[in-house]
């Protein structure tokens, strides 16, 4: 099995529209959605949920009502205004303390100081994660609630479940859509995987943010890929971009055009590839044709 990562140093520079449409050519795939602050894949791959699972990180302090006396010395002391004396009333006070689990950092202050012992400090959950089935295969997929933290660790199950996915059905790929930039969601996803594909647009701040992925690639010795979106917007930047590259160590694999068929199969929630379109699609055929022999090729991570 290949496992490869499409990444970005930064967002709609177009990675979900390659990855699905690689999905698409490659036939036997399992499929892993790393964005899981913005997971778009789901958009156009129309996921059947098949499992259904809760993430839980931190902790949350919780007011028991019926042992609260209001006396709010757990109001004076929380620095995050998280307290408020709003709560029902009960035989020890007229307005018990509620605590407002979106403020609240789960720093136990209020837990230290509470007289009647009336709080405590729980998991919180902070999001789900997904098994689906979809047109082309298996994915895995996830969503960080409001004010979720930890997304990093909720990439790392991902693409876990997944690589265990795509090791029991026999996948000859695992294709990973990674988050945009260079955080902690970025490298859980990009750690330990076989080549990575930068995906960058033709621009000064396209070619500042690939230095800055390759950088990142470098570091965990991963056997990086280049490919230019919307090449045609400015082709004397994306040769720049290209050439830059390659004096990184970094193999440009292709070009992608500028095409309307990409909005028009988002609109109808399918890859470009499923749809009549003009030579972007070979663009794209063309593009993980490299990508495949270079994974078949079996090269080793960079020294």
């Amino acid at each position: 099995m290949k496992e490869l990562v499409v990444i970005s140093g930064k967002g709609g520079t177009g990675k979900t529209s390659l990855v699905g449409a690689f999905a698409a050519l490659a036939g036997s795939a399992v499929l892993g959605d790393c964005d899981v602050d913005a997971s778009d894949l789901p958009l156009i791959l129309e996921p059947q949920v098949r499992e259904q699972h809760e993430f839980w990180q931190g902790r949350r302090a919780r007011v028991n009502g019926e042992l609260c006396t209001g006396c709010r010395a757990c109001q004076s002391v929380c620095r995050f205004d998280a307290i408020r004396a709003s709560g029902p009333a009960n035989r020890w006070a007229s307005r018990t303390c509620r605590i407002d689990p979106a403020a609240c950092e789960g720093c136990g202050a209020c837990l230290q100081v509470c007289p009647s012992q009336a709080i405590t400090l729980a998991p919180a959950p902070a999001g789900e994660w997904f098994v689906s089935d979809t047109r082309f295969g298996p994915m895995v997929h996830a969503r960080l609630g409001a004010g979720g933290e930890n997304s990093g660790k909720l990439v790392s199950q991902v693409r876990g479940k997944a690589r265990q996915l795509a090791g029991t059905a026999g996948a000859q790929y695992l294709l990973i859509d990674g988050a945009p930039g260079m955080g902690c969601p970025v490298i859980a996803a990009i750690a330990h995987c076989d080549f990575a594909l930068i995906v960058t647009e033709p621009t000064p701040s396209g070619w500042y943010d690939m230095q800055r992925i390759i950088t990142l690639t470098r570091h965990f010795k991963i056997a990086a890929m280049l490919c230019v979106n919307r090449w045609d917007l400015n082709p004397a930047q994306a040769v720049t971009i290209e050439k830059s590259a390659t004096e990184n160590g970094v193999s440009p694999v292709g070009r992608v055009r500028v095409d309307g068929a990409f909005d028009a199969a988002q609109q109808r929630r399918l890859t470009v590839m499923e749809i009549e379109a003009g030579n972007v699609q070979k663009d794209l055929a063309q593009v993980w044709a490299k990508i495949d022999t270079r994974m078949q090729s079996k090269q080793e991570k960079h020294p």
